[in-house]
């Protein structure tokens, strides 16, 4: 998070904020399976494991699901230049949530949340360097741990204020989960296609910001 500039730590709160309002209808529409949070269904899969439940399948369908998400994004990313990655990256996330809410609009809520959980894995494909994910905006453990640290360093003398952008990306998540809640209350039928339309806002986002005048180093 630190590595980047304001401008692209702007467009990652965005991402952030997108997963957790996707997550918390994944989690709805399921029934308490998770779309971007997978350390949660694997804990279910172990549930349904010991409980010999129909969750062992579900679980492991959105965790595979999840990782063909990564796998497909990295693979489309690999084909365009560096220039074009991060637009690329959070198209196909705004190409899957659109197939999401096209599924939900022809009543197939199992297909509804497989692709939301394809564009979940997605989405941790836009913040990448030398191959490795340098943001997860999806799974805010991590993240935890890092403020963590952060705040750690602080109190030992070192930067006063480089925990803020973890905070800030958790913050983002918490509120984008109360706004997917909130409006999965008030039109379960259009949450995905509001989830769709904030997507295709970031990727014009992401456009601007990384043209050449914008791009971080």
């Amino acid at each position: 998070m630190l590595r980047y500039d304001e401008r692209l730590r702007t467009l990652a709160l965005g991402f952030a904020m997108l997963a957790g309002f996707v997550d918390t209808i994944g989690f709805l529409m399921s029934g308490g399976l998770f779309v971007s949070f997978m350390s949660g269904n694997s804990t279910r899969l172990a549930i349904g494991f010991s409980e010999t439940s129909r969750l062992v399948g579900q679980a492991a369908m959105l965790i595979a699901l999840f990782v063909l998400g990564v796998v497909t994004n990295v693979v489309v990313c690999a084909r365009v230049g560096a220039a074009q990655r991060k637009v690329t990256a959070c198209a196909v996330v705004a190409v899957l949530l659109v197939a999401s809410a096209t599924l939900q609009s022809l009543a197939w809520p199992r297909g509804t949340v497989w692709a939301v959980c394809l564009a979940m894995g997605a989405a941790n494909v836009v913040f990448q360097r030398e191959g490795e994910v340098s943001i997860g905006v999806t799974y805010m453990t991590g993240n935890l741990v890092r403020l963590g640290y952060r705040i750690a360093y602080a109190l030992l003398g070192q930067d006063r204020t480089a925990w803020l952008p973890y905070l800030l990306l958790w913050i983002a998540f918490v509120l984008g989960g109360i706004g997917g809640a909130l409006t999965y209350r008030a039109s379960a039928a259009l949450c995905l296609w509001a989830a769709a339309a904030f997507a295709m806002v970031l990727v014009v986002v992401a456009r601007v910001l990384t043209r050449p005048r914008y791009r971080s180093a």
